[in-house]
């Protein structure tokens, strides 16, 4: 791999050295030309007046003999000074030009030096048929090293993975640190041997993933890589590094630890994004996500018990979106506290009204569980509301507690002292449920819907659903089956005891006009509200309670 040096000198700084030299000079040799003048005639003085000729030296002249002298000494160390200042000066100017081109703390070219360093490289490979591939990596969990082992150990695995990338890179290899834990690197490959790079590309995953001993500790980190060539993704090098940069991110999607090759249809899936959350923003604004509502049955009598309520778009542009297209985005983007408090604070005035014994469930995202003041702020919702903190259940999937289960041990205790119960959702699809349910004061259990559809289909499945209430009742949770969608699956689940279960057998999720109109046919909503309802009649609603 090439050794980082500055690109150019600079001169304006060396004139001026060389400047004040001259100046120095000149003031040493000028004084040096008066003492010799001076001198030579005190010199003749004195020897008159030794052989008794002369009256002796004159003041005046001695004074400037002796001043002669001291200007030399003046001068003399005056300019062993400034040569002193002119060799620190330059050693900072040099400093500083490095500063400027290479990353200090693992010695590799920074991002503005690859810019410049790439652009050549490229040029040149071009010129003689060739091409330049650009790979980006960025490490994997490193943010938990320097939360858990502090700073000082992340610049370790920092410096460390520089080392081990430059063993692997060939000897004119440009390698760059674009910043926090994030590498870059380019090589110039023959256009028909891709391989060559690929390899390459696999050896630094594999390396990066080897332990690093720090004291009595091993930090582990892995790397997530994105690979571009420049005959085929782009000639220059900032579109490269772009493009290496969402490949990268593929690869972290894909489950990080691995290399992944740019494709044009990633890019296009990007601007799609960026398309929806540009949408989500302004969709948020001007009210476009709105609850709807999945019946919550009572198994053994049909009653119905209340509502799970879920996130919809209706967008003027995309038409109505799933919550599967726009929730991971807005995990990622940050909006999802803004847009999931928006759509309860509907919810919750749309069922205030409702008839009392119907209860309203609330999904609530990983991220939200972060936040400590999440009991908070839905206390002050439901106050806003007036919607009875009793007749809430917020449901928590294990996925969710994996992070901080300190954090949700606080936040569920919170909720539930305020009167609201909390469910444990999709039930065994965790790694540690049955810790979770001893840690945790639950009131409910909700089996996933994957075990609970494919009952009919696999035994596994019905084996699973079948331990997960008897589990329900020796803990004395109530447990409901999510995804009950035929007769059979209802029928078996009676047979297994259970109480409670949703799904499309028993209606899909229904906008707030038809659940209304369910609720008056049932004769659940106020006198006023269903004079509201007359004439419409409920087989406009998609719930099998039309029947």
């Amino acid at each position: 791999m090439t050794t980082p040096k500055p690109l150019h000198q600079e001169r304006d700084s060396s004139q001026d050295n060389t400047r004040q030299d001259l100046v120095a000079g000149a003031i040493l040799f000028a004084a040096a030309l008066l003492f010799v003048a001076n001198g030579s005639t005190a010199m003749g003085q004195v020897i008159q007046t030794l052989n008794g000729l002369g009256a002796g030296v004159e003041q005046v002249l001695t004074i400037a003999v002796l001043l002669n002298a001291a200007l030399i000494l003046f001068g003399y160390r005056r300019y062993r000074d400034l040569q002193e200042e002119v060799s620190h000066r330059a050693e900072a100017e040099e400093r500083a030009r490095l500063l400027a081109y290479i990353d200090p703390l693992t010695s590799f070219y920074n991002r503005r030096s690859l810019q410049e360093r790439g652009a050549a490289m490229i040029s040149e490979a071009h010129g003689k048929g060739k091409a330049v591939a650009v790979m980006l990596l960025d490490l994997d969990h490193f943010k938990t090293v320097n939360d858990i082992y502090g700073h000082e150990a992340g610049d370790l695995v920092l410096k460390v993975a520089a080392q081990r990338i430059s063993a692997i890179l060939p000897s004119d290899a440009l390698a760059a640190r674009l910043g926090g834990d994030e590498f870059a690197c380019a090589c110039v490959i023959d256009r028909d041997d891709a391989d060559h790079v690929e390899r390459i590309a696999e050896d630094i995953v594999a390396a990066l993933l080897h332990p690093i001993a720090h004291g009595n500790n091993e930090l582990v980190v892995s790397t997530s890589l994105g690979i571009v060539r420049s005959d085929s993704d782009g000639d220059q090098m900032d579109v490269l590094i772009r493009r290496a940069d969402i490949a990268m991110y593929a690869a972290k999607n894909a489950g990080r630890n691995r290399m992944a090759w740019f494709a044009p249809i990633m890019e296009e899936e990007l601007q799609r994004r960026s398309a929806i959350e540009a949408g989500m923003r302004g969709g948020i604004a001007a009210g476009e996500f709105v609850p709807y509502y999945e019946p919550l049955v009572d198994l053994a009598s049909g009653e119905l018990l209340g509502f799970e309520m879920l996130a919809r778009w209706e967008s003027p542009l995309l038409g109505l979106v799933a919550p599967d297209h726009f929730i991971p985005i807005a995990e990622e983007s940050g909006m999802i506290g803004e847009l999931s408090f928006t759509i309860m604070r509907r919810a919750f005035t749309d069922a205030r009204t409702w008839d009392p014994s119907l209860t309203l469930s609330v999904n609530i995202s990983p991220s939200q569980l972060r936040d400590p003041w999440l009991s908070q702020k839905i206390l002050k919702l439901l106050i806003e509301t007036g919607y009875p903190a009793s007749r809430l259940e917020i449901e928590i999937t294990e996925s969710c507690l994996f992070e901080n289960l300190e954090l949700a041990k606080t936040i569920v205790q919170s909720l539930k002292n305020q009167g609201i119960r909390v469910a444990l959702d999709d039930f065994g699809t965790g790694y540690s449920s049955l810790a979770h349910l001893r840690a945790l004061p639950f009131d409910r259990i909700k089996i996933d819907r994957s075990f609970v559809s494919s009952m009919g289909d696999s035994s596994e499945s019905a084996a699973i659903v079948n331990a997960i209430a008897r589990l329900g009742e020796s803990l004395g949770l109530p447990v409901t089956a999510e995804g009950v969608e035929t007769l059979a699956i209802e029928t078996q689940l009676r047979g297994l005891g259970l109480a409670k279960g949703q799904g499309w057998h028993f209606g899909k999720p229904m906008t707030i006009e038809q659940t209304r109109r369910l609720l008056a046919d049932r004769n659940m909503l106020p006198s006023g509200e269903i004079a509201k309802q007359g004439g419409k009649h409920l087989d406009q609603s998609p719930s099998r309670f039309a029947s």
